[in-house]
């Protein structure tokens, strides 16, 4: 027997709990308690400015969260009105749902740093060369592209309400891991939990550090997967290409701008899709999306002395 479909207007008329929005005054308190906490230690390398930056990003992705909700929730729900399944609605279906979440989020991260198109979506959070609760703030504008990646978990019989709340759960968990102030935790916490220590990790730019650790509130997918690192010596934060801004609008659009730019430059499909879908270190020499548009390095001298400097800032 197939089940009931559900319409939005029955989505919206459940009254979701907004747990992010409960939440926001203890995360308010804990960033200001971060702050004289680090002020109380002598260290003084803490950005106010940056901090602003961050508050300026969060409230943009606030807003663009609002705008694009009817737009995300008829996705999730179309999904799941497309298979005649569903998963009944218990506790265990919500611990269940968070670990299949977590999963699809270990994929739409790790996809987010290695194809450009989706780093352009993400790479506001990893701008900052800073490490404080303010970063988990830095939010992107246009993240809620990435939904396409969680429809497997509609698709699954999942229902909306649960998938809605594990999902708030799963960015609300986000916070608490940014931060320099929390050491390692115990073994067994460590082992199987993303933790603070694990996501400092994961936003250095360490040459050992780069591209790791990018599970959400578990850290078992990157064992699984080879994507694992331990900290080890300290973390060095930020990109390897710096913003050097705290406007949050370029924050948000930087990467995406830049994307458009070196697109308008060729004619090439080859090359258009390594612009959009190669791994965002090719614009560290994007003397590749030449040969890929079948130029030849010395008809295109700015792009061959831009790829020089790159390497020779390497060594």
């Amino acid at each position: 027997m197939d089940k009931t479909k559900i319409t939005l207007e029955q989505v919206f008329a459940m009254d979701l709990p907004p747990i992010i929005i409960y939440a926001a005054p203890v995360m308010i308190s804990l960033v200001f308690l971060e702050y004289f906490l680090r002020l109380y230690h002598n260290r003084k390398d803490y950005d106010k400015l940056d901090g602003l930056a961050a508050a300026g990003v969060g409230v943009g992705n606030l807003v663009s969260t609002a705008l694009t909700k009817v737009a995300t929730f008829a996705a999730v729900l179309f999904a799941y009105n497309l298979v005649p399944w569903s998963i009944p609605t218990t506790w265990w279906s919500y611990l269940l749902c968070i670990v299949f979440l977590d999963f699809c989020r270990y994929w739409a991260h790790r996809i987010a740093h290695e194809q450009r198109f989706w780093w352009a979506t993400h790479v506001t959070h990893h701008s900052s060369e800073q490490y404080n609760f303010t970063v988990s703030f830095r939010l992107s504008w246009i993240q809620q592209l990435k939904v396409i990646f969680f429809l497997p978990v509609a698709l699954a019989g999942f229902h909306p309400v649960v998938f809605f709340i594990c999902h708030q759960i799963e960015v609300l968990y986000q916070f608490w891991i940014h931060t320099e102030l929390i050491g390692k935790l115990p073994r067994p916490i460590e082992f199987i939990f993303t933790t603070p220590s694990h996501h400092r990790v994961h936003h250095a730019k360490n040459g050992k550090y780069l591209d790791k650790n990018y599970g959400s509130t578990f850290i078992i997918w990157d064992r699984m997967f080879g994507t694992f690192q331990p900290e080890e010596e300290k973390p060095e934060y930020g990109i390897l290409k710096p913003v050097n801004s705290y406007n949050p609008v370029y924050l948000v659009f930087h990467e995406a701008v830049d994307i458009v730019k070196d697109m308008a430059k060729y004619r090439s499909l080859k090359a258009w899709r390594l612009i959009l879908f190669g791994s965002p270190g090719l614009t560290l020499d994007k003397n590749i999306y030449a040969k890929a548009a079948g130029i030849e390095a010395e008809e295109e001298p700015e792009l061959k002395g831009e790829a020089e400097a790159v390497r020779a800032s390497q060594q």
